[in-house]
C-alpha cells in the first residue's frame, strides 16, 4: 500500500491520466476505434528525442559546454548571465527538462564554489523561467510543442515565426532581472578542461548528433517518423543498450492516457459540446488557466480534442507554463533540486518563484495583446 502511495505521489499527472483514462471507458466501451485516437506520430519523435537527449546527457556534452562558459567569467553576474542563457537557449534544442537537470545542479557547485550561496533561490528560479520560455521558440523545446506542432500542420519557419515575439520579450526581460538581482561581484572560477575526448566517447557523441538529425528530419515531415524511431532504436541497440534505461517513459503514457480520455471525451456529445464551447471563448486564455490547475501538458491534449485554432493553443500553453510551481512540470525539478541542498528555504523559493512567473506572465500577456493589435 505504502508503495502505491508513493507511486502516486511521484507520479501524479500519469496517475491523474490514468484515472481519468479508465473512468472515460466506463461510458464509451473499449471498441476498434481507440486505435484512432494515439498520435503514434508524437509518441514516437518524443521517444527519439528522450533517448539522444539521454545519451547526450551521458556522455556529459552539455555540461562540458557550460563549463567552458562559466569559467571565462570573471564577476558572479557574468556567470549567473551564463548559466542562466544556457537554460533559455539550450532549452530550444534539448527540452526544458533537459536543461533543467543538466544545469541546475551544475549551477548549485558553481555558486556555491564562488562562495555565492545566497544567489541560489535567485539564480535557479530565472533558471526555470529561462528553460519554460527558452523552450516556447521551437518544436523540439517541450512536449506539448511536439504535439501541437504536429497536429497543426505547420511548417518549422511558421512555428518559430508564432513564438518569436514572446522568445525575444522573454531574453530581453531575463537579462534585465539578471543585471539587477545579482550584483557584479568578483568570481575566481577556472575552466574546467577534464573533458576526456576518448574515441570511443566521440564515436557515441557522434552516433547522437546522428540520432538527433534523424529526429530532427522526422520533426520538419522529411522523414517517416516510423523509418527515423527505428533508425534511432537501431543505434542505441547496437552501440548503447543501456540508454534505454533513461527516458521518461512515463510521460509517454501520460499521453497515451490522455489521448484514450479526450477521445472518449468526444464520443459523449453532452461533454464534448460543453467542453467545446468552453475551449472556444477564448483558447489562449483557457489554455493557461488550465495550465495553472493541470499542467501545460495535459491542458495542450485536453483542449487540442475541442478546437482547430492550435496556434492560439501553442501560445496559451507555452505562456501557461508561467504561474504556479505545476503549470509546467520543468519547473518541480529545479525546485526539486533546490530542496537537496543544505539549509533550504521552501517558503522563500516558492515566493520568490511565484513573483517572477506572475511577473514574466504578465509581460507576456502585454507582448499578446500587442501582438492582437499588430
Amino acid at each position: 500500500m505504502n508503495s502505491v502511495k508513493s507511486f502516486i505521489k511521484k507520479e501524479i499527472v500519469l496517475s491523474v491520466s490514468f484515472i481519468l483514462a479508465a473512468l472515460s471507458c466506463l461510458f464509451v466501451r473499449p471498441d476498434s476505434l481507440y486505435i484512432d485516437y494515439i498520435d503514434f506520430r508524437t509518441l514516437s519523435i518524443l521517444l527519439a528525442l528522450m533517448l539522444t537527449m539521454a545519451g547526450f546527457q551521458q556522455q556529459d556534452v552539455f555540461l562540458q559546454i557550460g563549463k567552458k562558459l562559466v569559467g571565462r567569467m570573471n564577476s558572479i553576474r557574468g556567470v549567473s548571465i551564463i548559466l542562466i542563457a544556457l537554460c533559455f537557449f539550450s532549452s530550444m534544442f534539448i527540452t526544458n527538462d533537459v536543461a533543467l537537470l543538466t544545469f541546475v545542479p551544475f549551477s548549485i557547485i558553481t555558486l556555491s564554489i564562488s562562495g555565492h550561496r545566497d544567489l541560489f533561490i535567485d539564480v535557479i528560479v530565472l533558471e526555470t523561467v529561462a528553460a519554460n520560455l527558452g523552450s516556447m521558440l521551437t518544436p523540439l523545446g517541450n512536449p506539448q510543442n511536439l504535439y501541437l506542432y504536429s497536429l497543426s500542420g505547420m511548417s518549422l519557419t511558421e512555428f518559430i515565426m508564432l513564438m518569436l515575439p514572446y522568445s525575444i520579450a522573454a531574453g530581453i526581460l531575463l537579462l534585465v532581472f539578471a543585471f539587477f538581482m545579482v550584483k557584479p561581484e568578483p568570481a575566481a572560477l577556472q575552466e574546467d578542461s577534464d573533458f576526456s575526448g576518448s574515441k570511443k566517447r566521440n564515436m557515441m557523441i557522434a552516433m547522437y548528433i546522428l540520432a538527433f538529425m534523424m529526429s530532427l528530419l522526422v520533426v520538419v515531415r522529411v522523414l517517416p517518423y516510423q523509418a527515423g524511431l527505428l533508425a534511432v532504436l537501431l543505434l542505441v541497440l547496437i552501440f548503447d543498450r543501456g540508454i534505454l534505461k533513461k527516458p521518461d517513459y512515463s510521460l509517454l503514457f501520460t499521453f497515451v492516457f490522455l489521448f484514450i480520455f479526450i477521445g472518449n471525451i468526444k464520443r459523449i456529445p453532452f461533454l464534448s459540446d460543453i467542453l467545446k464551447e468552453l475551449v472556444k471563448l477564448n483558447e489562449v486564455g483557457i489554455s493557461i488557466l488550465l495550465s495553472q490547475f493541470i499542467s501545460n501538458v495535459p491542458a495542450a491534449i485536453l483542449c487540442s480534442g475541442f478546437t482547430t485554432d492550435i496556434p492560439k493553443l501553442i501560445v496559451g500553453t507555452n505562456l501557461g507554463g508561467l504561474g504556479t510551481l505545476i503549470a509546467s512540470m520543468a519547473s518541480l525539478i529545479s525546485f526539486k533540486q533546490y530542496c537537496s541542498t543544505e539549509k533550504a528555504d521552501t517558503k522563500k523559493y516558492l515566493t520568490v518563484f511565484t513573483v517572477i512567473n506572475i511577473i514574466f506572465l504578465i509581460a507576456m500577456a502585454g507582448v499578446l495583446l500587442l501582438n492582437s493589435f499588430l
